[in-house]
C-alpha cells in the first residue's frame, strides 16, 4: 500500500508520552497540570444540559450547508455580547475550529501557499496545515512586561507565497490579548499584501479581570478594509468540546464571495448533526454558569501558583492576560524535558515550553484548569523540586 507524504508524520511515542503511560499505568499518583478538557476537570454542569438535544425538529434532515438559522441567530447574539453586530448570512457552522481552519485554509490557499501564524502558539496548526497542503511561517510574539506582537517580525514572515494570517486572541498559551495598536500594524500588513486575516477567539471570555485595556473585544467587529475570517466554538465558550460545535465568522471586502464558496466547501462535507445545531442555542444562552466556574478556578489556581513561585528566586511567572495556562520562566541550565521529567518522577505533570513552540530551556506551561487540591499539590511539588535543584 502507498501513502501520500501528507501523512508521513512521526507518530513513535515520546520518550515524555512514554514515563507519562508507565507512571498512570503503575497507578502512581500524578498531579496533573496540563489538563484542558473541562469535562474532565470537576466542574458542575447543569444537570438538564443535555435535554436540549431532544427537540424533535431534530427528526427532519433539512441539510443547510451554512448551518440552521436558529443556530446561527444564536452566534449572532454571543456576538452582539461583545459588541460586534453580525448577521447570520455570515456564519458558517462547522463541527470544531479545527475543521474551520481546514475549510478556511482550502478557501484561501493552493498547494504549497503560506500561512504566518504566531510563536509561541499550539502546536496544531501543523497537523492541519500539511493535511491542507499549506506552509507555516512562524513570526514572534514577545515579552517586555507583558507579551505583545513584534510587528516586524511578522512582516519578515510574509512571502510571495502568504495568503493569510492566524491570529489568537487570547494567544495560547501565553494568553496575550490583542490590542488596539497590535490589530492596526496587522490591518496595515493584511492591506499590503493582499492578505486574509483568521483569528481564533476561544478564549474570548476567559479574560483576567476582564480583558485589557486597549485590548480588541471582538475581531467579528471588524476591521476598515481588510477580509477577517473569525473562528470559535462551544468547546472552550460553553465548556463542551464533546459536542463540536464551533463556527466562522466573516467579514470585510469580499466577504459575500468569500462565504459563496465556502457555502460550497461545506455543502461537500455536510458534518454538523441536527441534534446539535437545535441545542445550540440553549447551550449559548447557558454559558456564564460554566465560565463562571472556570474564570473562578483559573483565578484560584492563578494565586496559588503565584504563592508557590514566591518561594523561588529564579522563577517568574509572566503576565497573563486571558485564557487558562501560564507560563513560567526557570532559569535555562537543562533541556525542559529533563525538567518536565524530573517533576513527573515526583508526581506533577506540566508541559514543557517547547511543546508550544518555546526555546529548548527555561520555559515551563502549566493548565490552571485542575480542581484546586490537584492543582495545589502539583503546584508545591513543582516549587519544591526547582527549589532543591536551584543549578537545574
Amino acid at each position: 500500500m502507498q501513502f501520500s507524504e501528507r501523512t508521513n508524520w512521526n507518530t513513535e511515542e515520546s520518550e515524555l508520552a512514554r514515563a507519562y503511560r508507565m507512571r498512570r499505568e503503575a497507578g502512581l499518583p500524578i498531579a496533573d497540570l496540563t489538563a484542558s478538557n473541562p469535562t474532565r476537570c470537576g466542574l458542575d454542569y447543569d444537570a438538564g444540559l443535555l435535554m436540549a438535544l431532544n427537540d424533535r425538529s431534530a427528526l427532519d434532515y433539512d441539510p443547510q450547508p451554512r448551518g440552521l438559522l436558529a443556530a446561527r441567530e444564536a452566534v449572532c447574539d454571543y456576538y452582539a455580547a461583545h459588541g460586534a453586530a453580525v448577521r447570520p448570512e455570515q456564519v458558517i457552522l462547522t463541527t470544531s475550529t479545527s475543521e474551520a481552519y481546514s475549510y478556511l485554509f482550502r478557501l484561501l490557499c493552493d498547494p504549497g501557499s503560506e500561512i504566518v501564524v504566531p510563536q509561541p502558539g499550539y502546536p496544531l496548526f501543523d497537523f492541519l496545515a500539511t493535511l491542507d497542503d499549506v506552509r507555516l511561517r512562524p513570526a514572534p510574539l514577545v515579552y517586555d512586561h507583558g507579551w505583545q506582537l513584534d510587528p516586524e517580525g511578522f512582516r519578515r514572515a510574509v512571502t510571495p507565497a502568504t495568503r493569510a494570517v492566524v491570529l489568537v486572541h487570547p494567544n495560547n498559551p501565553t494568553g496575550h490579548f490583542t490590542k488596539q495598536w497590535e490589530a492596526e500594524e496587522l490591518a496595515a500588513l493584511c492591506r499590503e499584501h493582499d492578505l486574509s486575516l483568521i483569528v481564533d477567539e476561544v478564549f474570548l471570555d476567559y479574560g483576567r479581570a476582564g480583558k485589557p485595556e486597549g485590548a480588541v473585544r471582538s475581531f467579528a467587529a471588524g476591521l476598515e478594509d481588510i477580509p477577517i475570517f473569525v473562528v470559535s466554538g462551544l468547546s472552550k465558550i460553553a465548556g463542551l468540546p464533546q459536542m463540536k460545535a464551533a463556527w466562522i465568522v466573516a467579514t470585510g471586502p469580499a466577504r459575500e464571495a468569500a462565504l459563496d464558496r465556502l457555502e460550497v466547501i461545506a455543502d461537500t462535507f455536510l458534518s454538523m448533526n441536527a441534534p446539535v445545531q437545535c441545542a445550540l442555542p440553549a447551550w449559548l444562552a447557558g454559558r456564564s454558569a460554566i465560565q463562571q466556574q472556570i474564570n473562578q478556578r483559573v483565578a484560584g489556581n492563578l494565586a496559588e501558583l503565584d504563592g508557590q513561585l514566591a518561594r523561588l528566586p529564579g522563577a517568574t511567572r509572566l503576565q497573563v492576560e486571558g485564557g487558562w495556562y501560564a507560563v513560567v520562566r526557570i532559569p535555562a541550565l537543562e533541556p525542559d524535558g529533563r525538567t518536565v521529567l524530573r517533576l513527573l518522577e515526583q508526581g506533577v505533570w506540566v508541559h514543557p515550553g517547547y511543546f508550544f513552540g518555546m526555546p529548548e530551556s527555561g520555559w515551563l506551561v502549566v493548565s490552571l484548569l485542575a480542581p484546586a487540591e490537584e492543582f495545589r499539590r502539583g503546584a508545591t511539588l513543582l516549587a519544591d523540586l526547582l527549589s532543591a535543584h536551584p543549578n537545574g
